[in-house]
């Protein structure tokens, strides 16, 4: 059995142990050991922990600062964004507005070329149309001065030969129908 010398002194000078209250010496002894101790680490231990406890401080402040400053950062990248796509809205529908009014003038120059072309091929055609009248008016004043002097000449009997008393008789005949047709309402030969 180990016996402590305190221990062993008290129970010597016949005094009985008791465990709950330690003998003065081992009092003493342990308010030393206590203070050393708390020397020492007040000393050498509680600055580092004090060190470290404000590095990981500024570590965590610096970093939500960092996090802030991001945030701030997202938002003002946000805020550029949406303006650069309002912007790109508005110049998306300035060129579909230029587009539509480059379209409409396209169409109208179309419209302008396809009527004055229209208008020059109709002027062609009642050209066309005048030239052919004038052909058939002259061919039908052949085929009725032919067919007057043919005619004629059944009806009075004598031969209407020479050809220039047969003319000037015919256009004497077609000259005084004429004259009958402008003298009419219409003045359309009939």
């Amino acid at each position: 059995m180990t016996t402590y010398p305190l221990a062993a002194g008290l129970a010597a000078s016949g005094g009985e142990i008791n465990p709950i209250v330690p003998a003065p010496a081992e009092i003493v002894i342990g308010f030393i050991a206590f203070g050393l101790l708390y020397w020492l680490l007040r000393k050498y231990a509680f600055p580092s922990f004090e060190k470290m406890f404000a590095e990981r401080t500024a570590a965590i402040e610096g970093g939500m600062a960092k996090a802030e400053q991001a945030q701030a950062d997202a938002a003002a990248a946000l805020e550029t964004y949406q303006a650069q796509l309002a912007e790109a809205r508005q110049e998306a529908a300035r060129i579909r507005e230029e587009a539509r009014e480059q379209g409409a003038a396209i169409i109208a120059e179309m419209r302008e070329q396809a009527q004055g072309e229209a208008g020059r091929i109709t002027a062609a055609t009642q050209q066309q149309l005048e030239v052919a009248r004038q052909q058939a008016i002259a061919q039908l004043r052949g085929q009725v001065g032919t067919l007057a002097v043919d005619l004629a000449s059944k009806v009075v009997g004598e031969s209407l030969d020479d050809d220039a008393r047969a003319r000037a008789t015919v256009d004497r005949f077609i000259a005084d129908l004429e004259a009958q047709a402008a003298a009419e309402p219409g003045g359309q030969v009939r």
